[in-house]
C-alpha cells in the first residue's frame, strides 16, 4: 500500500500501469494457485501472464484488442485442457476457475488504469484508499469491542453487524475529509451517500474474497506479504470499490 501511494503521487500514468500490470500478474499467479494447487502450473502461469497483458491496452487505449486477446486466451486454453487433463469430470471446476481470474482482476484492478489519467484521478485513487482504510479500521475496533451479532458466518465467522455499521460511519467520515481536503466538489448530501456505496461495496468485496477461500480451505490467498497474506487480502475491498470510484469520477463529476 505504500508504494502504491508513492507510485500515485510521483509516477507518470505508464511507470503507474506497469507496476499495476506486475500487481496483476502476482496476483493471479496467487489467484490460480489457490484453485488449482500444483494442478496444471502450465495453464496457470499462461492464464496469469496473458490476462495481466490486458492493462498495458487499457493504458494505450486499445480496449478493442481486448476482445481478441480474451478470444486467444480461451481458446488456447480449452486446447491446453483438451488434451492435457486426465480427469474430464474436473474440467469444468478448473478451467472456470482460470476463467473467474481473468475477469474478477484484470477487469476490477483495471479501473485504476483508466482513473489515473484523468483530471483529478489521483485524488478519487486516494480516496478509494482513504475509505477502504477507514472502513477497515472502524470496522475491525468496533467489531472487537462491541461486536455480537455475526454479520455472514458462513463465509466470514469473524465478522459482526455492529463491526460492518462501524465501517460505514468510517467511510462516511474518510470521504467528508477528501472532501474538505483534497477533493471539494463533494458536498455533504454527496459525502454521506459516496461514504455509504463505497464502504457496501468494500465489504461486500472482502466477504467475496473470503467466500473464494473458504472454497479453497485456505486461510490466505498467498504468503508474500509476511504476516499478512496475499496480494489479494489487501486488494479484496479495493477491486470492488475502484469501478465505482471510476463511474463517479468519470461521469457524476466529470472529470
Amino acid at each position: 500500500m505504500p508504494l502504491l501511494i508513492l507510485l500515485v503521487v510521483f509516477a507518470n500514468p505508464l511507470i503507474f500501469t506497469l507496476f499495476l500490470t506486475v500487481v496483476l500478474l502476482l496476483a493471479l499467479l496467487e489467484f490460480n494457485r489457490m484453485g488449482l494447487a500444483e494442478d496444471h502450473l502450465l495453464e496457470q502461469r499462461f492464464a496469469a501472464v496473458a490476462g495481466a497483458a490486458a492493462l498495458p491496452l487499457l493504458h494505450f487505449q486499445q480496449i478493442a484488442l481486448l476482445f481478441p486477446l480474451y478470444s486467444f486466451i480461451l481458446l488456447l486454453l480449452g486446447s491446453f485442457f483438451l488434451f492435457r487433463l486426465p480427469d474430464i469430470s474436473a474440467v469444468p471446476n478448473k478451467l472456470g476457475w482460470l476463467c473467474l481470474g481473468l475477469v474478477y482482476l484484470p477487469f476490477l484492478l483495471g479501473q485504476l488504469v483508466l482513473l489515473r489519467p484523468l483530471q483529478d484521478g489521483r485524488g478519487w485513487i486516494f480516496l478509494a484508499l482513504l475509505v477502504v482504510m477507514a472502513c477497515d479500521t472502524f470496522a475491525y475496533f468496533v467489531g472487537s469491542k462491541i461486536g455480537k451479532r455475526k454479520l455472514y458466518p458462513a463465509v466470514s465467522p469473524n465478522k459482526s453487524i455492529e463491526g460492518g455499521i462501524g465501517g460505514l460511519v468510517g467511510s462516511v467520515l474518510a470521504v467528508f475529509i477528501a472532501g474538505a481536503t483534497f477533493l471539494p466538489q463533494i458536498g455533504w448530501i454527496d459525502g454521506l451517500l459516496i461514504g455509504l456505496l463505497l464502504g457496501c461495496v468494500g465489504q461486500l468485496g472482502d466477504l467475496f474474497e473470503s467466500l473464494l477461500k473458504r472454497a479453497c480451505n485456505v486461510k490466505d490467498s498467498g504468503t508474500i506479504i509476511p504476516g499478512h497474506g496475499g496480494i489479494l487480502d489487501r486488494l479484496d475491498s479495493l477491486l470492488f470499490a475502484f469501478p465505482i470510484v471510476y463511474l463517479l469520477a468519470k461521469y457524476c463529476y466529470g472529470c
